[in-house]
């Protein structure tokens, strides 16, 4: 079993683009583009963004970003690798965005997710998130689900 490491990185570095692009075609092979909701890793370098990157045996194979608004903190890019799907990578960036937020005062963690991203959900459900409306500038959309986590 490959031993899992989470550390805050810069979106811009290469294998973190590379991460970035495999989430976009994954995304683009599921959901139409109106359908998909995706930053860049410009955007994500943000000074209200904070980036984590879970690594397998040293090798990035999943990342995730918590952005910030106030008490309020959206979960963005949350992405394993399909081959690394399996080992707790996703289960470990939750729960670093998850400290990261508590760390930061944000009392209410929010995402939107796909309805054809059956493994993601069923973690979002296990960890406590729960189904919600849409949120922000996110419209309602047939292939999308919004949850929601109250930290404590």
């Amino acid at each position: 079993m490959a031993v899992v490491e989470i550390n805050e990185e810069a979106p811009t570095k290469g294998e973190i683009r590379r991460l970035i692009a495999a989430s976009d075609a994954y995304a683009a092979s599921l959901y139409p583009p109106e359908s998909n909701h995706l930053v860049s890793a410009e955007d994500l370098a943000a000074a209200h963004v904070r980036v984590f990157v879970a690594r397998a045996d040293g090798v990035a194979v999943g990342c995730a970003a918590l952005v910030r608004d106030g008490a309020e903190g959206e979960v963005k890019r949350m992405f394993v690798l399909e081959h690394a799907r399996g080992i707790g990578a996703g289960r470990a960036l939750l729960h670093a965005l998850e400290a990261a937020a508590k760390a930061d005062g944000i009392g209410v963690l929010r995402l939107e997710s796909g309805t054809r991203n059956a493994e993601a959900l069923g973690l979002y459900r296990r960890e406590g998130f729960a189904e919600r409306g849409p949120f922000g500038a996110y419209g309602p959309d047939p292939l999308s689900v919004f949850m929601e986590k109250t930290l404590t």
